[in-house]
Formats: structure tokens, sequence, C-alpha cells
């Protein structure tokens, strides 16, 4: 528990710092179009938030359809929290603001919105292997950031939203339909959707050996000691 109110804790002050930095430049541009940034954290928040409020679901036919429901309620949203990484996009408009300045605002958020989505997935994780193999998860949570690529695709350059799935799913479903019918003509699809897709992977089990590799080294320490 102590752990898990440390993260929130962390994520409450990396917040505010990247909340504080949006207004600071509000003060300073007289401008109010960096703002959207906070309402993109807010949306990359949410599968944080949700993989937190799940508690321990028991094995069972029934469980694992209601832990289906449950993952396909937080992949709906998991796409908004790497889609942060693309609003450094904005980082070529010109303003009185140094862009070094919009950098690290950009990046703040870009940063602590890919902290949500990666921590939720482990949290997911831990659901999972109470179902599933090992291995299986592992691929399961590969496969996750390459769809969650996709979305940021969707959400980026054809504008869609969560919100989406049920206010427009029709045409939602036919663009998405179109593209893996005919991949060859959409490259800009499959180019973001991998390329982005590895990157993600690479970030994530990056963070996931470096995570495991400190718990190792801290066992060995209390050992010795």
């Amino acid at each position: 528990m102590t752990s898990q109110n440390n993260i929130n804790k962390l994520f409450i002050l990396m917040s505010i710092f990247c909340i504080t930095l949006s207004v600071i430049r509000v003060y300073i541009s007289e401008s109010l179009f960096f703002l959207f940034l906070n309402w993109n954290l807010f949306l990359a928040a949410i599968p944080y938030l949700l993989s937190s409020s799940l508690k321990n679901i028991e094995t069972g036919k029934f469980q694992k359809l209601k832990l289906a429901s449950i993952v396909l309620v937080w992949l709906a949203f998991f796409p908004n929290a790497p889609y942060i990484l693309t609003d450094l996009y904005h980082l070529r408009i010109q303003t009185i603001v140094p862009k070094w300045f919009d950098i690290i605002l950009v990046v703040s958020f870009a940063w602590t919105g890919l902290l949500f989505g990666f921590l939720s997935l482990i949290k997911i994780e831990g659901l999972l292997v109470s179902f599933f193999s090992q291995k299986q998860v592992v691929i399961f949570s590969t496969t996750i950031l390459f769809i969650a690529s996709f979305g940021v695709y969707l959400g980026r350059f054809l504008r869609w939203n969560t919100w989406d799935i049920l206010t427009n799913p029709t045409h939602l479903f036919l663009d998405v339909l179109e593209r893996i019918e005919s991949p060859i003509s959409y490259p800009t699809t499959w180019g973001v959707t991998l390329l982005l897709g590895v990157l993600l992977n690479i970030i994530y089990w990056s963070i996931k050996l470096l995570k495991n590799q400190n718990s190792k080294e801290s066992r060995e320490e209390y050992f010795i000691i």
C-alpha cells in the first residue's frame, strides 16, 4: 500500500508540474492554445484510474468474462496515454514563448501520460497472470502497445476519439476496416502503427527490465546484510 501511495503522490506532483507550466505559458504568451494538454493528460490518466480501481478477480469462467469486459473498457481509453507524444507536433508553431520552454512543457505532459499508461498496463498484467501464462501475458502487452499505436493514428490523423466508439461506431468501424482490407493504400497508417508500436514496446520493456533488475539487486543487498 505504501508503494502505491508513493506512486500516486508522484503522479500528483508530476501533474501539478505540468499544469503549472501550462499556466505559466498562458501568462507569458497570453494564449490559451496549449491548455488542451491538460485535457489530454486527464484522458491519459483514465486508464490508470481504471486499473487502480480494480480488485483481485477470482478464477472461473464467469470471472474471465468479467475480466475481458473490464480490459475492453480499459483498452478503449489506453491509447490516450501515448497519444500525448504526438503533441510534439505542435512545437513547430512559432510564438513569443522560447522554444526550449515549449519543449519542456510538451515533453513533461508526454512523459507523465506515458507513465500513466504504462503503469496501468502493469496493473492489468497483474490481473491477467491469474488466468494466463507469463508468455501469454507478454504477448498480450506487446500486442496492446501496437493496438494503442493504431489508436493514436486514428486520433491524430483521422481525429477519432474514445467517445466515438459509442457516438459514431459505424463510421469508425468502416475507417478501420478499410485500412485493414487495403493496407498498401494507407502507408501512413501502418508506418505510424508499426514504428510507434516498436517505440512504445522498447520504452515499456526497458522500464520493466530496469524495474525487475532493481528489485533483484534490492533482494541481493538484503540477503548480504
